[in-house]
């Protein structure tokens, strides 16, 4: 039988071990008789699921005490509204725009009031982040929105604009828990879980406590950090299975040494990619070096007509999901923290052998 490698960008591969360990707790949580998609998400067993989950993530990420961990709902998409809802008060807030999300980011704030751009690389074919002496920066603004790692065009932050003190909003949704990040260098952090984290349905927000205080009159409860905070995510039922299968994800970096450990394996598994990619013409990748991500790898073929071939070729190879996104066009391979080094090899040696055929 085939193996398959499935490099999706979204909702992604998870780990083998976390798909194990939920079927075989599918029908019967711990001898609760219950499975977790069945619990009262306020009874005793789900709770206990919720503070384990929540203290892992701490842990991983080492989440100062002064920051909320909110588990919500609607994805990294609802948090374009809940951000200015929750931050921008009579204020303007800054934004730079590196790619397709945080274009989208800037279309979706702006109903709430003043966004300015700050900086973008539109012109550039968001290839790069622009050099931050470039950035307009306003020392007023409520925030400064950024998208460290962009999905869809493979371009990844390796540091931050010195803001001077205005706090940084991060949708970090395609590379969160893949590298060690300082989580005070952030005001919030937030993310789709369905990329590297578990299931779609929950998007998970990291909050410093001073910034609770400036929701707007307008924001509805549920999209409420504050009054979501002082109700441990549950002003509504929170996506309790998809926070479960997150949980088992915790447990399975932390059985692989961590954030620190996972980071070393996927720089291995980006650097046997890109290493190739950059050995042969018949193949590129057109964003700067030092911006390419390690999650999301877009590439192209010489002679694109070729590309039809190539996905069904990758397909019958078990290597499924290989099509750059619709608005980039070519390939693109997402190697997040599940993806094994094994996948990256049987990629590399199918392009290999691609190549050699045409």
């Amino acid at each position: 039988m085939t193996r398959i490698f499935n490099f999706s960008a979204g909702p992604a591969v998870l780990p083998k071990p976390v798909l194990e360990r939920a079927q075989a707790e599918m029908l019967d949580w711990h001898g609760s008789g219950m499975s977790v998609m069945e619990m009262s998400h306020r009874g005793k067993e789900f709770m206990s699921i919720l503070a384990k989950t929540e203290a892992d993530l701490r842990v991983l990420l080492n989440v100062p005490s002064n920051y909320k961990v909110l588990f919500l709902q609607g994805g990294a998409i609802a948090e374009n509204a809940m951000i200015p809802l929750n931050l921008l008060a009579s204020k303007s807030a800054d934004y730079a725009v590196t790619g397709g999300w945080s274009k989208r980011s800037v279309e979706d704030a702006s109903a709430y009031g003043k966004i300015n751009v700050v900086a973008s690389s539109e012109c550039d074919k968001y290839t790069k982040v622009p050099d931050f002496s470039s950035w307009k920066l306003n020392k007023n603004a409520a925030y400064l929105h950024v998208c460290t790692n962009e999905t869809m065009s493979g371009v990844e932050f390796v540091d931050l604009p010195d803001t001077h003190g205005v706090p940084i909003v991060a949708d970090m949704s395609s590379h969160i828990l893949s590298r060690p990040i300082d989580v005070s260098q952030y005001g919030v952090i937030y993310g789709g879980a369905q990329k590297n984290i578990g299931p779609a349905g929950l998007c998970i927000v990291i909050v410093r406590d001073d910034l609770l205080d400036a929701a707007s009159v307008l924001t509805p409860a549920v999209f409420n950090w504050k009054t979501q905070a002082e109700n441990q995510s549950m002003i509504n039922t929170p996506p309790t299975y998809s926070i479960y299968i997150a949980g088992l994800v915790f447990e399975w970096l932390e059985s692989q040494g961590g954030i620190a450990a996972i980071e070393k394996a996927n720089i291995a598994k980006a650097k046997l990619l890109y290493e190739y990619i950059d050995s042969t013409d018949f193949y590129a990748n057109h964003v700067a070096i030092k911006n390419r991500s390690r999650m999301n790898i877009p590439f192209f073929l010489r002679d694109e007509s070729l590309n039809d071939a190539f996905l069904k070729g990758a397909e019958a190879k078990g290597l499924l999901q290989l099509k750059g996104h619709r608005a980039v066009g070519g390939m693109r391979a997402s190697i997040y923290n599940a993806m094994p080094i094994d996948g990256v090899q049987a990629l590399v040696s199918y392009m290999q052998e691609f190549e050699l055929a045409h």
